[in-house]
């Protein structure tokens, strides 16, 4: 039985997670990974995230990130290693994080008493990860806490974002969702990555858009026009809540009281971040 308000965890997980994904929208990151030979915009992406793994190939990362078409991952991996290592990445896309960080809050904000609290909250609740079934989480478990404050908290994130992530990936496969219907049906929540965004940047075709969301339609999820019909709202809204159970391990660890203490801190940090340019606009929503 769960000690935790409903829907605690899912609420911490969303105000952390934008700490970390900020990185993998930094110019910085480009200029680091470009320092090392690595220009492609996928490339960066795909090695940036994957490194923790090693020198993979692209089925590991077609199947732990799971939305993207094959053939785009193939187009970079491995290539992407015979230009940079995976260790020249890892560090690569710290000091990005470092750069980025300093770039959104400020250097007397990054040493403030709120980011080390909201990082030794992180840590605390990832003490309550597990491994098992959980890849992408797993590999960057081993890796080293970086010393500072801000960054503390930037790795926390990483390991409760992939976590997550994880768990959510075994809620879609439950579903019977495929890569492409999963990304559609979320699009359709009104809090996904808009049509063009998946377009540009997963590597499906708008042909492959709506033989998807045709698939959609045709199991009743969605209507003619796109929207989610009441059993495919309630098929989102039952993933979710599944991934809640299967994400709850951390929150749990970390106590009602301080999993509403990081949530509350990490809410402030994600404003922050956010009102200074984060994120591109138009990335979320239907449009």
């Amino acid at each position: 039985m769960s000690t935790l308000p409903a829907r605690a965890g899912r609420r911490c997980h969303h105000a952390v997670n934008p700490f970390h994904s900020t990185v993998y929208f930094s110019p910085d990151l480009r200029e680091e990974m470009a320092a090392l030979g690595v220009t492609d915009p996928d490339a960066v992406y795909f090695a940036s995230r994957a490194a923790a793994f090693g020198a993979v190939g692209p089925g590991t990362v077609t199947a732990t990130f799971f939305n993207f078409r094959h053939d785009l991952v193939a187009r970079h991996l491995p290539a992407v290693w015979e230009v940079a290592t995976p260790a020249q990445v890892l560090d690569a896309r710290l000091r990005a994080a470092d750069r980025t960080l300093r770039r959104l809050l400020g250097e007397e904000a990054v040493a403030a008493p709120d980011v080390a609290e909201a990082a030794e909250l992180a840590l605390r609740a990832a003490e309550g990860c597990t491994r098992p079934g959980r890849p992408l989480y797993a590999a960057h478990a081993d890796l080293p806490v970086p010393a500072e404050p801000h960054l503390a908290y930037w790795h926390a994130a990483t390991l409760l974002r992939e976590h997550r992530g994880d768990a959510h990936l075994a809620a879609l496969l439950e579903a019977e969702l495929d890569p492409l219907e999963a990304l559609i049906s979320h699009t359709a929540t009104g809090f996904g990555m808009a049509p063009k965004w998946v377009l540009g940047t997963r590597g499906w075709t708008q042909q492959e858009w709506d033989e998807a969301s045709a698939r959609l339609v045709a199991r009743g999820l969605l209507d003619q026009e796109g929207s989610l019909t009441e059993q495919g709202s309630a098929l989102r809204a039952e993933l979710e809540e599944r991934t809640d159970r299967l994400d709850a391990a951390p929150y749990e660890h970390l106590g009602a009281e301080g999993t509403l203490r990081l949530t509350e801190l990490a809410k402030d940090l994600f404003g922050r971040i956010y009102a200074a340019g984060a994120f591109p606009a138009g990335m979320l929503g239907r449009g």
